[in-house]
């Protein structure tokens, strides 16, 4: 179970035989068959948001939705919204504002900095904006320094505005920078029968620095289950993993 202060986080990703969530030219191709979207459309609608970083949206230029009309009556039937609001996490807030996503019938919100919320002003695109407290990026060895989102007083804002569950659909950044404050409890993983390669291809964890083996989180599973030539996987944080970073209220 979660901490009481932030939502219950889930992961929702395809990989590659190799560990790889695309290719380094980062395309929009899907690693995953039909079933494996279907999957992916089930377990945004368990949730109250989904949220996925800039990089992501500008790779995919849309949000997962929820279409299955069978989905969204039960979304309705337990007291939901019809969609998940569709949340986009930028520092920066440099979003073009011709995507697709600004098109697509959901709620929109950008979790953002005060010098990324400046891009938007009065312009239209988003419902909400939130504004984060930010902490330096300390991979930054010289001014001007990178703000990033503090992401501990991020997820309890977003628990404050009535987001129990969230889904996060990438990218590896975005992961890193929760799972460094041991923020991520579930990981629903579609193994796909593919090899994709090259030193340069996304991982589902990337950032600046890993975890040593020893002070790697853990995981234990759930279920396995195949489909095909896909594996679906489920995990739960380990309760006595070692942590990268500790979570703070």
């Amino acid at each position: 179970m979660p901490p009481s202060h932030r939502p219950l986080t889930s992961v929702v990703f395809a990989i590659s035989a190799d560990g790889k969530i695309g290719d380094d030219q980062r395309s929009r191709a899907r690693l995953g068959s039909k079933a494996d979207r279907r999957y992916l459309e089930e377990q945004v609608a368990r949730v109250d948001a989904v949220l996925m970083g800039a990089g992501t949206l500008r790779s995919e230029g849309s949000a997962m939705g929820v279409y299955d009309s069978a989905l969204i009556q039960a979304r309705e039937d337990r007291g939901q919204s019809p969609q998940p609001a569709q949340i986009i996490a930028s520092a920066s807030g440099a979003i073009a504002p011709d995507l697709g996503f600004f098109q697509q019938d959901c709620p929109r919100w950008l979790l953002t900095t005060p010098q990324g919320a400046e891009r938007w002003g009065n312009q239209p695109g988003f419902d909400r904006i939130l504004i984060m407290p930010t902490i330096a990026d300390p991979s930054t060895a010289i001014a001007p320094v990178r703000p990033l989102i503090d992401w501990s007083k991020a997820l309890g804002k977003l628990k404050a505005e009535g987001i129990a569950h969230l889904a996060i659909l990438g990218g590896g950044t975005l992961v890193a920078a929760l799972l460094a404050i041991n923020a991520i409890d579930e990981w629903h993983v579609t193994l796909c029968p593919l090899l994709i390669g090259g030193e340069n291809a996304p991982t589902p964890v990337d950032g600046s620095q890993g975890f040593p083996a020893s002070q790697a989180p853990r995981l234990r599973l759930k279920s396995a289950r195949p489909v095909g030539d896909e594996v679906f996987l489920y995990y739960v944080r380990a309760e006595d993993s070692p942590s990268g970073g500790a979570e703070t209220p």
